[in-house]
């Protein structure tokens, strides 16, 4: 296999055999030209074959000089498309990235982040997966993921945050719930309501911060660790973000902002240190991405 420097003397024979001079050829090349005879010579040491029958002042090419002048210009191009190609993986215009995120945020901030980040940078790879806060921080740490989509992110050594979204949040209940007519509901209204929520081990940033929520009112709220399904059998509410209802809601169901309003963080996570330059693109290009979809 040839070595990069046989592709450099390979781009000087091409430039005297289609020159017919050496001259030209060195003035072509910018260098002198006896470097430029002593690079050819070298080259046909190393193929072992004459490249070009010398006389006095000129010189032909051998049957073999033919040939290689006939295919050496496309190894040339082809050589430079690859030393560019890979140039890219340093800058980060190519690469693969693994974004990871939980069952919430494939409604609506996944696919609608993930769509404007593969347009704007299409020769980036991204492949996906649905994975628990856990699976998630564990992916980052061992390498399997680059970006975690992440409410109410958690603090974890070696990680980093950035905010993509604060998510307005709501309640979800039953339209024949006694505060279904309302157009928004306080905090305060929710005080006898028993709370839907999943297991905080699942994802303890979020289970904390619906119970923040009622603590800012001085309120401690039951809880019931079941999936969301049960709001529909009544005696229960959730709390949940309003991009889980764009994909519609059960005729049964509504979902009320809360007033005043209330946002729960969405980030990706990613690591401090060993992220690929692809990487850094991808979290660059995030945050204007959020910026325009009015999200932050």
């Amino acid at each position: 296999m040839c070595a990069v420097t046989d592709l450099r003397r390979l781009q000087y024979f091409v430039a005297v055999a289609q020159e017919r001079n050496f001259t030209r050829a060195a003035e072509r090349l910018h260098i002198a030209q006896p470097a430029l005879s002593r690079q050819v010579r070298l080259l046909e040491q190393e193929l072992g074959v004459e490249l070009l029958h010398r006389t006095t002042h000129e010189f032909e090419l051998t049957e073999a000089g033919e040939f290689l002048l006939e295919r050496g210009p496309a190894l040339l191009s082809a050589a430079e498309e690859l030393w560019r190609s890979v140039r890219t993986y340093g800058t980060g215009e190519r690469g693969q990235v693994v974004v990871a995120y939980g069952a919430s945020a494939s409604y609506e901030t996944a696919p609608r982040l993930l769509h404007a980040l593969a347009e704007s940078h299409p020769g980036i790879t991204i492949a996906t997966a649905v994975k628990s806060v856990d699976e998630i921080v564990a992916g980052l740490r061992n390498g399997s993921v680059d970006l975690g989509l992440v409410r109410c992110p958690p603090k974890a050594s070696g990680l980093d945050a950035r905010r993509v979204r604060m998510e307005p949040q709501g309640v979800l209940l039953r339209r024949d719930h006694r505060l279904a007519s309302s157009p928004s509901v306080a905090v305060a209204d929710l005080a006898d309501e028993t709370v839907l929520l999943h297991p905080r081990e699942g994802n303890p940033g979020h289970y904390d911060a619906v119970l923040g929520l009622f603590r800012e009112h001085a309120l401690e709220p039951r809880v019931r660790l079941l999936a969301y399904t049960p709001v529909l059998q009544g005696g229960v509410i959730a709390i949940i973000g309003e991009s889980s209802i764009t994909l519609g809601l059960p005729e049964e169901l509504c979902w009320l902002p809360l007033s005043p309003p209330a946002g729960f963080e969405v980030s990706l996570l990613f690591r401090s240190h060993r992220r690929s330059p692809a990487v850094d693109r991808m979290l660059n290009a995030a945050t204007g991405i959020a910026d325009a979809l009015g999200w932050i």
